[in-house]
């Protein structure tokens, strides 16, 4: 059964590095469809504009790539964890040349999925100690 909206229970967002920064710089309308995309997350489900990202081996790595006037911007977040969605990188693709994650993004991918690691494992913790 498909639960009414107002029944949701959204996880919370955490922004890693400058995710929000670089996000808040991109066109309206990417930033719309990002946060669609983050809302989606949110409530556990996955639009079908956002894509396992290749090389962290399974799908809870996402990226949203989204072409607009001519320039294409991406967007990186996980769902690794239970309890919270992290952005993880929000770019615009400067390379002509094919589509793949230039390897210097993948390297800080993986660096800010590591931080997004610890953080949570910090915030979970004091999510259930009993001072809350």
């Amino acid at each position: 059964m498909v639960k009414p909206p107002s029944e949701y229970q959204p996880k919370p967002v955490h922004w890693v590095g400058n995710s929000k920064e670089a996000l808040s710089g991109f066109p309206e309308e990417v930033r719309r469809r990002v946060g669609g995309a983050l809302w989606e997350a949110q409530i556990g489900r996955k639009v079908p504009y956002a894509n396992p990202l290749k090389g962290f081996g399974d799908a809870g790595v996402l990226e949203i790539v989204d072409d607009f006037e001519g320039d294409t911007f991406r967007a990186v977040y996980s769902v690794r964890f239970a309890e919270a969605i992290y952005v993880l990188h929000a770019f615009q693709k400067k390379s002509k040349r094919g589509v793949a994650t230039p390897k210097a993004d993948l390297k800080l991918i993986n660096q800010r999925l590591k931080r997004a690691r610890r953080d949570y494992e910090q915030w979970s913790r004091s999510e259930k100690s009993p001072s809350r």
